[in-house]
């Protein structure tokens, strides 16, 4: 089994960002973070936008939110995140108050995205990381921003990202057949939703616990091979 050193690549760049943006936080006013801090949410919703219009079946992406969420918050998703991201915190004595709020956020905002599906597909099924490597000097950028931000729990959120990002990779060879364009695009859809989350949350427009939502990225598959098919034929019938 190859490495996978597109998401190696990823870690890396994230860890150089997170670093940097930890160095510039400390000579940033006040002032000067918060418009960071307003740029990223602005950007996050633009993002969430731009995939969530890349839906083709309305009703899926609907019910795998709906459904994710549902599972997400009875399995307590978010909350048990929180807690391992306030023990790790502990572990690393640190006393900064946006720990947990900062790994939570750059993790999902790393993660949550089509790159990241798309990217892992083609490093897994055809050994070609390119396009994780521009997800890379995207994730590096994005790191300084957050780490400028949030702080070190950025830097951590490299842990979880390796763990997704090499778990979907060496998934993705035995799913291939059932990946199809559409499928992707409606994976991109539900994502896209997950960060429009992401950008509520960033400007304290409103509070989403979007971690709850993360099931809905898997609940869509079964969604769209089984349920979007009847409900083609039931709308041709009629």
């Amino acid at each position: 089994m190859e490495l996978p050193v597109g998401t190696i690549v990823n870690a890396l760049a994230v860890i150089c960002g997170s670093l940097l943006g930890l160095l510039l936080r400390h000579g940033l006013p006040e002032r000067l973070r918060e418009i960071v801090f307003q740029g990223i949410g602005i950007c996050t919703l633009l993002i969430g936008m731009q995939m969530a219009l890349k839906v083709q079946n309305l009703l899926v992406v609907v019910f795998a939110v709906l459904l994710g969420g549902l599972l997400g918050e009875s399995a307590r998703l978010e909350d048990r995140l929180r807690a391992l991201g306030d023990r790790l915190k502990q572990r690393m004595k640190s006393s900064e108050g946006k720990f947990t709020e900062g790994l939570l956020m750059a993790f999902l905002i790393f993660c949550v995205g089509s790159m990241t599906v798309v990217g892992a597909l083609e490093e897994g099924t055809r050994g070609n990381p390119q396009l994780l490597y521009v997800k890379s000097v995207l994730d590096g950028f994005t790191s300084i921003a957050l780490a400028a931000t949030y702080g070190l729990g950025v830097l951590f959120s490299v842990v979880p990202l390796l763990l997704y990002q090499v778990a979907l990779t060496l998934l993705a060879g035995a799913a291939q057949p059932l990946l199809s364009d559409v499928l992707i695009s409606q994976m991109s859809a539900v994502g896209g939703v997950l960060i429009l989350g992401i950008g509520l949350n960033v400007l304290e427009i409103k509070t989403v616990r979007v971690t709850n939502f993360l099931p809905a990225l898997f609940i869509v598959i079964p969604l769209q091979l089984w349920f979007a098919p009847l409900l083609d034929r039931l709308t041709g019938s009629a």
